[in-house]
């Protein structure tokens, strides 16, 4: 069941990419929206998804990202963190990290990659408030080079929505 965002956000999503039903299960907790690419690789359709929670806590997006790892590794194993920046552009922190990992999926064990990028957004109304988004790209290693520039494309759309917009 999907489940809402904790502050609304709007997005636009790279051409060509399809809204899709947010995937279910212990993997896939509390996403909110997801869309496929049109193209798979291997029997594997890139994805991305979108979750996010309130975090009243004074933990660190980085130490979120930690906790994604922990979270996935639960689930799939093995998780290794290929890359990890932290950025403060213009007060607006984000961090970006890059796992790679082995699953199952369509019941077949495949290697993936998965590239996440938390963004901390104060409440409008409440600034004491603090949500994240996480935003994930997931893809095959052959297809995560081909669908990360359509990735960064979307996540540059990415906004607070003020409830104005559609």
């Amino acid at each position: 069941m999907p489940t809402t965002l904790p502050v609304p956000i709007s997005f636009r999503l790279p051409e060509g990419w399809l809204p899709a039903s947010p995937p279910e299960g212990p993997d896939a907790p509390g996403v909110a929206f997801a869309a496929v690419h049109p193209v798979s690789d291997a029997g594997f359709t890139a994805n991305i998804t979108i979750d996010g929670e309130y975090r009243p806590d004074t933990a660190t997006l980085a130490q979120l990202a930690d906790e994604s790892v922990e979270r996935l590794s639960e689930v799939v194993g093995a998780v290794a963190v290929a890359h990890r920046r932290e950025i403060d552009s213009d007060g607006a922190p984000a961090v970006t990290q890059q796992l790679t990992f082995s699953a199952v999926a369509g019941g077949v064990r495949r290697d993936l990659v998965q590239s996440q990028v938390y963004l901390s957004l104060l409440d409008v109304r409440d600034p004491r408030e603090r949500a994240v988004i996480r935003l994930a790209l997931t893809a095959t290693p052959a297809q995560h080079e081909t669908v990360l520039a359509d990735f960064q494309d979307f996540v540059r759309t990415v906004r607070p929505n003020s409830g104005d917009e559609v």
